[in-house]
């Protein structure tokens, strides 16, 4: 890989982490509430990117909702874990994303999964569960973790279907997320949200600048740089670079929300991302994974 691109690879991975950072502040530090910060956000990145949206893919029933399980769905369910949740938890957690696209790819691809990966998956998953584990609480599995997993399903889900729409550009797919994502969000935020306005009007500009950085820098050129590097180099260089992605946030998390970072995170880390290696390096001659293409990222 040229240097260069490797730079533009590392800074989209701390920009992801830094979204999620972000993520946390705004929901949690500026008490906005979740539903309403993902409507805006779409809105922004629908108005932004409505210059690509057409000529509309088909069938456009698929691209809707799509664009609404990677958009809206997945990421109302984010910001809502993520006001309980520590972003070094959600970070890890978001990894189960890759063996859970790995098994519907199974499921609804016929794609083959060998016995080195269905390992990986195994690790995987252990590592996330033991980071997920809330031992202090009556309930088993931290909540807020629940909802980031939830979140995360939403996402492989999205990012397998997505694999059956076929010329979808990128910045033309952010288009429909945004479109597919604003009304649906509207009418929840609507429904059960309120002062969102007031809490808007008492974060000010803060609130301004976390919804720019997350519509325009993190939706629109971080995920456009993605899908360029994606475009030029295998899918099996690029897909083991994103572990740099969880492991920035768990040092900003460590660093600006003063997230605990004991034994047992440390050793669920640890094992989740040697699973999700063991899943995304490929033999050499092997075919790039399908959801290594539209994987859902934070």
């Amino acid at each position: 890989m040229a240097p260069r691109d490797l730079l533009l690879m590392i800074l989209v991975c701390f920009l992801w982490a830094a979204h999620t950072i972000v993520s946390k502040l705004v929901v949690s530090g500026m008490e906005i509430p979740p539903l309403f910060y993902a409507a805006i956000r779409f809105g922004i990145v629908a108005l932004v990117a409505l210059p690509w949206l057409l000529p509309a893919p088909r069938p456009r029933w698929r691209i809707l909702l799509v664009g609404f399980l990677m958009g809206s769905g997945g990421f109302a369910l984010f910001f809502l874990g993520i006001r309980s949740a520590s972003p070094s938890s959600a970070a890890v957690v978001s990894q189960l994303g890759i063996p859970i696209t790995a098994l519907l790819s199974l499921l609804m691809l016929g794609e083959r999964i060998d016995r080195r990966r269905g390992f990986g998956i195994v690790l995987t998953f252990t590592g996330g569960v033991l980071v997920m584990w809330d031992p202090d609480s009556g309930f088993p599995l931290s909540a807020g973790l629940l909802l980031i997993l939830a979140s995360t399903c939403t996402g492989s889900l999205a990012a397998v279907m997505m694999k059956q729409i076929k010329g979808v550009r990128p910045l033309q797919f952010q288009a429909w997320v945004g479109l597919a994502s604003v009304a649906p969000m509207v009418l929840l935020t609507a429904a059960f949200e309120t002062g969102q306005a007031a809490k808007a009007a008492e974060a000010g500009w803060a609130f301004v600048g976390a919804l720019l950085f997350s519509a325009l820098v993190v939706s629109l050129l971080a995920h456009t740089i993605y899908y360029g590097l994606i475009g030029k180099y295998p899918a099996n260089l690029i897909a083991p670079l994103t572990i740099m992605n969880p492991l920035f946030t768990v040092l900003l998390g460590i660093a600006v929300t003063g997230d605990r970072f004991d034994g047992r995170m440390a050793l669920g880390t640890g094992l989740a991302l040697c699973g999700v290696l063991m899943i995304v390096l490929r033999r050499d001659g092997a075919s790039k994974p399908a959801w290594t293409r539209w994987k859902r990222l934070r």
